[in-house]
């Protein structure tokens, strides 16, 4: 592009629209298609969801691939940064357990900057990624209260098995879970520039604010109904049908349209295509677990939602989305309690948006980064006036 290329005619009728489509810079890890859904450094999600999640990792901090051996190397890197500073366990033992776990991540996160934060922008966000799993495992556990008998944290382990050690939970195939939240890691790491978490993430860096107050930041943008917590909201809708009869789920859906109630899990702000991210969920569901009754529900309302959806001309997606399979999912191999659900989402992008902080501090502008945040909003409804 050249300095004066003109990219966007704004007008004001794109005032006040949450900045819709109004191009506000350049983004290195990912780009998002009408048909193809999400690209990670050009790769569209499908071919990496079987991926190792630190190779995807890697992928996303350096735009290319690991081969054998940086895939090895860059393992055992995140396992040398994995430690979590003395102190942690202290702060979440304080936090009241009936807050939601989103807002126990934020504050986890905020602990690991004040406790072992080193002020390098790559290294923070490194050595953050590193630690996300004995966090989120320790957030379960000390919320529910389940701190007898904590399993150390095993760092020869890879990210996700470490989550799972801390867990530690009885009469689950730890070896399916893993596969269910390495996939839901990959599908989940980025998403562009511009949704809501990673804008607020690179937002608040802009004022060379910290990694770790950044991503809390993104965290607590993540955690709303409309953002991130959908994965929750789909999962109790899906809870709500209650049934795997088509007729019976297509009434459901037909009478929360009438009631001006959302159906969770389909649509999408770009895609105009069922999301990938929701066919390779299918996928795995039909391998690992075709006779759940949770499943079998999905598997109908993926058929009719889309059905009934289309008959509103104003629906320009009616088709899956990535929320509508993975709470199902999550359930299958014992996370039952859908509050949980976004902060997965939110490990997941802790690498996305890392890995776009680092770029947008050192890498854009010729490593100069780029400008503090400081959008333009027009005066309305003012008019000069003075006290008498």
């Amino acid at each position: 592009m050249s300095d004066e290329e003109s990219l966007f005619e704004l007008t004001s009728s794109h005032l006040n629209t949450g900045m819709r489509g109004i191009p506000v810079g350049t983004c290195r890890t990912s780009f998002v298609t009408p048909t193809e859904g999400v690209h990670y450094c050009g790769y569209p999600i499908s071919e990496l969801a079987s991926l190792l999640p630190e190779d995807v990792i890697y992928l996303l901090f350096n735009k290319e691939l690991p081969n054998s051996d940086q895939s090895l190397k860059f393992q055992e890197e995140l396992k040398s940064r994995g430690a979590l500073p003395d102190g942690v366990e202290q702060v979440l033992a304080s936090l009241p357990r009936d807050g939601h776990p989103m807002d126990w991540l934020s504050i986890g996160i905020h602990t690991l900057g004040m406790l072992g934060g080193e002020g390098d922008w790559k290294s923070d966000a490194l050595n953050l990624v590193a630690r996300m799993p004995r966090l989120l495992g320790l957030i379960f556990r000390y919320r529910e209260g389940r701190l007898v008998n904590i399993p150390a944290d095993d760092l020869s382990m890879g990210l996700v098995a470490r989550f799972t050690n801390t867990l530690d939970l009885a009469d689950v195939d730890k070896s399916v879970m893993d596969q269910v939240i390495a996939t839901y890691l990959v599908l989940h790491m980025d998403h562009g520039g511009g949704n809501l978490s990673t804008f607020a993430g690179k937002a608040v860096a802009s004022g060379h604010a910290t990694v770790y107050s950044s991503m809390a930041g993104a965290m607590n943008a993540l955690s709303g109904p409309l953002h991130g917590r959908a994965n929750q909201s789909c999962f109790e809708f899906v809870q709500k049908i209650g049934t795997s009869d088509p007729a019976e789920v297509e009434a459901f859906v037909r009478g929360e349209l009438e009631a001006r109630r959302p159906v969770f899990g389909f649509g999408h702000a770009v895609l105009r295509a069922e999301d990938p991210r929701a066919t390779v969920q299918f996928a795995l569901g039909e391998k690992i677990c075709p006779d759940d009754e949770y499943f079998k529900t999905i598997r109908v309302l993926r058929e009719v939602a889309p059905r009934v959806l289309s008959e509103n001309p104003k629906i320009s997606n009616p088709n899956a989305n990535v929320d509508i399979a993975s709470g199902t999912l999550l359930n299958h191999v014992g996370l039952c309690d859908p509050e949980y659900y976004t902060t997965f989402f939110g490990w997941a992008r802790v690498a996305g948006i890392g890995a776009q902080i680092v770029d947008e501090r050192t890498v854009m502008r010729g490593g100069k980064g780029t400008p503090i945040y400081r959008p333009k909003y027009i005066a309305e409804e003012q008019t000069l006036r003075h006290v008498d």
